[in-house]
């Protein structure tokens, strides 16, 4: 028989997913990871929520410890050992231990080397030694240290993406004076603009401040002073540096083997990297998207896992291919919800696909039993094949639900013609007959079948100034709220007694509160010749990302 070793490099959830696969698998084979780090087994994705106290125990984060592993799995687990060079032509690398370096042998080697914080070279932060990043326990063991010290309460974060957003909330849950820059023109830039526009009113409402459109240029006295491309100062106790992660694939690099794609590692079908004896997952790596087809990073704990296991199924002589990732991420922020699985439309159009976009706004679960709250669900489709290249949603409850459903039709090839057809669990505490889901296919068919034509928010100011005019079908008491400027107002219950009142040569563009009224207007209108163009998410859509060019609401008062 013969025994194989394999040394995996990194922990956590590629590496440790790896070697406990391979465990099961293979009972003779010596396991040995090694991770520079302290903790092997440790909860990353949870760490902004001990910052609040919602997880009150710091060894709530800590999964597994070395000695449980090797009890339960006899794999031998080394933290605190830095792994400093691989020697593929010898197959061994060089462990560094207490200043100590040693030579190991391997018969296959992983890298589970994971993905670095990005911290920018900016003038002061060499002296600033209040700025710090969140990605590992000894990181969330300073954070606390200074969050603990009374004298620092206010803090400034570097960066609106899921962990960002994350840090913000769970530090002023802390009772923090907390103030979020982020250079993309809105949060969570993953999303499109007009789905995440909701999430800066939900922060400043919670007593947040965000600042988008610019970003950290500099620091002064001796980080407690940052300044801003626009020149702004903010005055801070702490910085948390936020704006992403890349590969850590220096070692690979040193080692040879290929990279690609912002130095992501290149590996095949199988995991294997352009070394057939070494093998690389998680964060490091590039995945194929698998909605284009292109290589990309997704940094994310899921695929990460699936990616261990399947590493080690092929290490096992198991034929486990990777079919790539598509990237479904969801965030928390105090009381809403997003989520994203796919492309975003920003996406979709650098590639040049022909695409449709539509909104939905329903309730979570049935409108007339308590507790139901609004979700807005957004899916970008193929007009021609159906196919779905991305979704977003955002709300209060059951987002979660809806976006991992249609993460699994992608997953599935399913086109938006199959959405309608899903035969979803319903009672009233739960869902809808017609489930949000089943609701937006149906929204997506009409326009692939032309019972419908939208127009998108950002598509609005130009389509009126070339002449269309706006036709909103809202009752007198909603228009009170809030309305379009220059719209003209027939409530959709009077509309077919009304025709007379427009103009059959006129272009009308209908609106309602969330699309739906809208949708009933444009059909009645079609039939009776005129030419007619939805909202696309309807005045609830464009109030949320638009709210200055409105009327009667607070924001534009």
């Amino acid at each position: 028989m013969i025994y194989l070793k394999y040394v995996i490099i990194g922990g956590v959830a590629g590496g440790m997913s790896a070697a406990t696969r391979l465990r099961r698998l293979d009972e003779t084979a010596e396991i040995v990871v090694y991770d520079q780090g302290p903790f092997v087994s440790f909860a990353n994705c949870g760490l902004p929520f001990h910052l609040s106290g919602e997880i009150a125990e710091r060894s709530e984060l800590i999964v597994k410890t070395p000695a449980q592993l090797h009890e339960r799995f006899n794999i031998d687990v080394y933290p605190n050992h830095k792994v400093t060079a691989i020697s593929p032509e010898q197959r061994q690398v060089q462990v560094e231990h207490a200043h100590q370096t040693e030579t190991v042998a391997y018969d296959k080697l992983v890298l589970a080397t994971g993905a670095q914080p990005i911290v920018p070279t900016l003038p002061g932060i060499d002296a600033a030694h209040n700025v710090f990043t969140l990605r590992n326990i000894p990181d969330l063991d300073q954070i606390m240290a200074a969050v603990q010290n009374t004298d620092h309460h206010r803090v400034l974060i570097v960066g609106g993406g899921f962990i960002g957003l994350e840090v913000a909330e769970n530090l002023r849950l802390r009772g923090l004076a907390v103030t979020l820059v982020e250079q993309a023109p809105h949060v969570l830039p993953p999303l499109d603009e007009e789905m995440a526009a909701p999430l800066k009113t939900e922060l400043q409402t919670n007593g947040v401040t965000v600042i988008t459109g610019t970003a950290i240029a500099s620091f002064e006295n001796a980080g407690h002073t940052a300044i801003l491309s626009d020149e702004t100062t903010i005055d801070t106790d702490l910085t948390i540096m936020s704006i992403g992660v890349r590969p850590a694939s220096q070692l690979a690099k040193s080692a040879g083997l290929k990279l690609g794609w912002r130095d992501g590692i290149v590996v095949n079908d199988h995991y294997q990297t352009s070394d057939p004896n070494i093998y690389a997952i998680g964060d490091a790596i590039l995945v194929k998207q698998q909605i284009d087809g292109q290589p990309a990073l997704i940094a994310l704990a899921s695929p990460a896992n699936r990616q261990g296991r399947q590493v080690a199924d092929n290490l096992a002589g198991i034929n486990r291919l990777n079919r790539g990732s598509i990237g479904t991420a969801i965030v928390r922020v105090f009381n809403l919800t997003a989520a994203s699985t796919g492309l975003n439309e920003r996406a979709v159009q650098q590639l040049g696909l022909p695409y449709q976009v539509v909104h939905t706004r329903t309730m979570d679960h049935a409108s007339y039993y308590p507790g139901s709250e609004p979700i807005t669900l957004k899916l970008i489709f193929s007009p021609d094949t159906g196919k779905i290249y991305g979704a977003q949603g955002i709300g209060k409850a059951g987002v979660d639900k809806r976006i991992d459903i249609i993460a699994t039709a992608i997953k599935g090839h399913l086109t938006v013609a199959d959405l309608p057809e899903l035969e979803l669990t319903y009672a009233p505490p739960y869902g809808a007959a017609k489930d949000p889901v089943n609701m937006l296919g149906y929204a997506a068919l009409n326009l692939v079948e032309g019972l419908s034509k939208n127009i998108q928010w950002y598509d609005l100011p130009a389509a009126l100034a070339a002449g269309k005019q706006l036709l909103d079908v809202r009752g007198a008491d909603e228009l009170a709220a809030g309305h379009f400027k220059n719209a003209i107002n027939i409530p959709l219950e009077q509309l077919r007694a009304r025709l007379g009142e427009l103009d059959p040569k006129q272009t009308y563009i209908v609106s309602c509160f969330s699309g739906q009224r809208s949708y009933m207007a444009e059909r009645i209108l079609r039939q009776h010749g005129f030419t007619v163009e939805n909202l696309d998410g309807a005045f609830s859509l464009y109030a949320a990302v638009r709210p200055e060019e409105l009327v009667g609401l607070p924001s534009s008062n």
